[in-house]
């Protein structure tokens, strides 16, 4: 499972809304609202992902970790 910061680092970085960080990243309003709603990240652009980085002034582990599913052995 993919979990995504967004909401956390964007408060950090005194962005007020979404609308804010696709002016900052140049990125389209799906591809933010991805990363927002924490839906289909896996299918994002590495290239936008570090835009989002650059942005929020963040390391990538900082913005998305991953989280293992519990396998039962």
């Amino acid at each position: 499972m993919l979990k995504c910061n967004i909401r956390h680092l964007m408060i950090d970085n005194e962005i007020e809304n979404v609308f804010e960080l696709m002016k900052i990243t140049g990125l389209s309003r799906e591809t933010v609202n991805k990363l927002f709603k924490i839906k289909d990240i896996e299918t994002i652009k590495f290239e936008s992902i570090m835009r989002v980085c650059n942005a929020l002034h963040c390391k990538l582990s900082d913005l998305i970790e991953y989280i293992p599913d519990d396998i039962d052995n």
